[in-house]
Protein backbone atom coordinates (compact mmCIF):
# COMPACT_ATOMS: atom_id res chain seq x y z
CA UNK A 1 0.00 0.00 0.00
CA UNK A 2 1.47 3.23 -0.67
CA UNK A 3 1.55 6.15 1.34
CA UNK A 4 -0.37 9.53 0.67
CA UNK A 5 2.09 11.65 1.83
CA UNK A 6 4.77 13.39 0.10
CA UNK A 7 8.36 14.68 1.06
CA UNK A 8 8.45 18.04 1.27
CA UNK A 9 11.94 20.45 1.87
CA UNK A 10 11.14 22.22 5.25
CA UNK A 11 11.63 25.73 6.09
CA UNK A 12 11.65 28.48 4.07
CA UNK A 13 15.39 28.57 2.67
CA UNK A 14 14.79 24.72 1.46
CA UNK A 15 11.81 25.30 0.05
CA UNK A 16 13.07 28.31 -1.86
CA UNK A 17 16.33 26.54 -2.96
CA UNK A 18 13.68 23.76 -3.86
CA UNK A 19 12.11 26.15 -6.60
CA UNK A 20 15.50 27.82 -7.25
CA UNK A 21 17.00 24.18 -8.60
CA UNK A 22 13.62 23.26 -10.62
CA UNK A 23 13.97 27.05 -12.24
CA UNK A 24 17.47 27.54 -12.44
CA UNK A 25 17.78 24.52 -14.72
CA UNK A 26 15.25 25.45 -17.26
CA UNK A 27 16.24 28.67 -17.41
CA UNK A 28 20.13 26.67 -18.18
CA UNK A 29 18.52 25.26 -21.34
CA UNK A 30 16.93 28.50 -22.19
CA UNK A 31 20.31 29.81 -21.99
CA UNK A 32 21.94 27.15 -23.69
CA UNK A 33 19.55 27.21 -26.74
CA UNK A 34 20.22 30.85 -27.09
CA UNK A 35 23.67 30.46 -27.23
CA UNK A 36 23.58 27.73 -29.67
CA UNK A 37 21.31 29.93 -31.98
CA UNK A 38 23.89 33.19 -31.63
CA UNK A 39 26.67 30.45 -32.60
CA UNK A 40 24.69 29.32 -35.68
CA UNK A 41 23.79 32.98 -36.34
CA UNK A 42 27.51 34.05 -36.19
CA UNK A 43 28.86 31.98 -38.17
CA UNK A 44 30.01 29.33 -36.23
CA UNK A 45 28.29 26.18 -37.66
CA UNK A 46 30.39 26.73 -41.03
CA UNK A 47 33.76 27.38 -39.77
CA UNK A 48 34.72 25.79 -36.89
CA UNK A 49 34.71 22.67 -35.59
CA UNK A 50 32.84 20.94 -33.05
CA UNK A 51 34.52 21.54 -30.00
CA UNK A 52 35.25 24.67 -30.77
CA UNK A 53 31.36 25.22 -31.29
CA UNK A 54 30.44 24.01 -27.92
CA UNK A 55 33.01 26.03 -26.30
CA UNK A 56 31.11 29.28 -28.21
CA UNK A 57 27.96 28.13 -27.32
CA UNK A 58 28.11 27.48 -23.48
CA UNK A 59 30.45 30.29 -22.69
CA UNK A 60 30.56 33.08 -25.79
CA UNK A 61 34.40 34.22 -25.33
CA UNK A 62 36.02 35.36 -28.37
CA UNK A 63 39.35 33.84 -27.48
CA UNK A 64 37.91 30.30 -27.85
CA UNK A 65 37.53 31.12 -31.03
CA UNK A 66 40.77 33.40 -31.95
CA UNK A 67 41.98 30.82 -34.25
CA UNK A 68 39.04 30.59 -36.66
CA UNK A 69 38.36 31.91 -39.95
CA UNK A 70 35.50 33.69 -38.35
CA UNK A 71 36.21 37.87 -39.27
CA UNK A 72 36.23 40.50 -36.31
CA UNK A 73 34.84 38.02 -33.88
CA UNK A 74 35.48 40.04 -31.09
CA UNK A 75 33.03 42.58 -31.80
CA UNK A 76 30.41 40.10 -32.06
CA UNK A 77 30.75 38.70 -28.47
CA UNK A 78 32.75 40.86 -26.25
CA UNK A 79 29.65 43.71 -25.77
CA UNK A 80 27.66 44.09 -22.56
CA UNK A 81 24.73 42.09 -23.73
CA UNK A 82 26.96 38.71 -23.45
CA UNK A 83 29.23 39.46 -20.80
CA UNK A 84 25.50 40.04 -18.74
CA UNK A 85 24.67 37.04 -20.59
CA UNK A 86 27.22 34.87 -19.53
CA UNK A 87 27.61 36.35 -16.01
CA UNK A 88 23.73 35.27 -15.50
CA UNK A 89 24.34 31.82 -16.92
CA UNK A 90 27.92 31.03 -14.64
CA UNK A 91 25.80 32.30 -11.79
CA UNK A 92 23.07 30.03 -11.86
CA UNK A 93 25.20 26.78 -13.32
CA UNK A 94 27.25 27.79 -10.16
CA UNK A 95 24.38 28.03 -7.43
CA UNK A 96 22.19 25.07 -9.36
CA UNK A 97 25.46 22.65 -8.82
CA UNK A 98 26.70 24.27 -5.32
CA UNK A 99 22.83 23.69 -4.52
CA UNK A 100 23.58 19.40 -5.67
CA UNK A 101 26.63 19.69 -3.74
CA UNK A 102 24.91 21.13 -0.42
CA UNK A 103 22.42 18.39 -0.91
CA UNK A 104 24.16 15.52 -1.17
CA UNK A 105 26.50 16.60 1.85
CA UNK A 106 23.31 17.31 3.70
CA UNK A 107 21.77 13.29 2.89
CA UNK A 108 24.83 11.07 3.46
CA UNK A 109 26.99 12.84 6.18
CA UNK A 110 26.18 12.47 9.61
CA UNK A 111 28.29 14.48 11.48
CA UNK A 112 27.06 18.06 11.81
CA UNK A 113 30.14 19.28 12.94
CA UNK A 114 31.22 18.19 8.86
CA UNK A 115 28.40 19.08 7.73
CA UNK A 116 29.18 22.46 8.63
CA UNK A 117 33.02 22.16 7.42
CA UNK A 118 31.86 21.10 4.19
CA UNK A 119 29.34 23.64 3.32
CA UNK A 120 31.37 26.72 4.66
CA UNK A 121 34.48 25.05 1.83
CA UNK A 122 31.24 24.82 -0.85
CA UNK A 123 30.68 28.61 -0.07
CA UNK A 124 34.69 29.39 -0.35
CA UNK A 125 35.02 27.57 -3.57
CA UNK A 126 31.63 29.35 -4.81
CA UNK A 127 32.73 32.80 -4.16
CA UNK A 128 36.30 32.03 -5.39
CA UNK A 129 34.90 30.18 -8.27
CA UNK A 130 32.06 33.62 -9.26
CA UNK A 131 34.88 35.99 -8.84
CA UNK A 132 37.23 34.47 -11.09
CA UNK A 133 34.43 33.66 -13.49
CA UNK A 134 33.60 37.49 -13.11
CA UNK A 135 37.09 38.46 -13.99
CA UNK A 136 37.19 36.01 -17.15
CA UNK A 137 34.51 37.34 -18.39
CA UNK A 138 35.13 40.91 -18.13
CA UNK A 139 38.69 40.98 -19.36
CA UNK A 140 38.24 38.92 -22.25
Amino acid sequence: MRSSTSVRPRGVFEYGMWWFTRLSGLALILFAAVSMGAAFVLGGRTQLDMPAMFRWIFFPNPNHVINSDIPDVGQGWSNVFWQIFSTVMIFLAAVHGINGLRMVIEDYITRPLLVKILRTALLVIWLGGMVFAIFVILAS
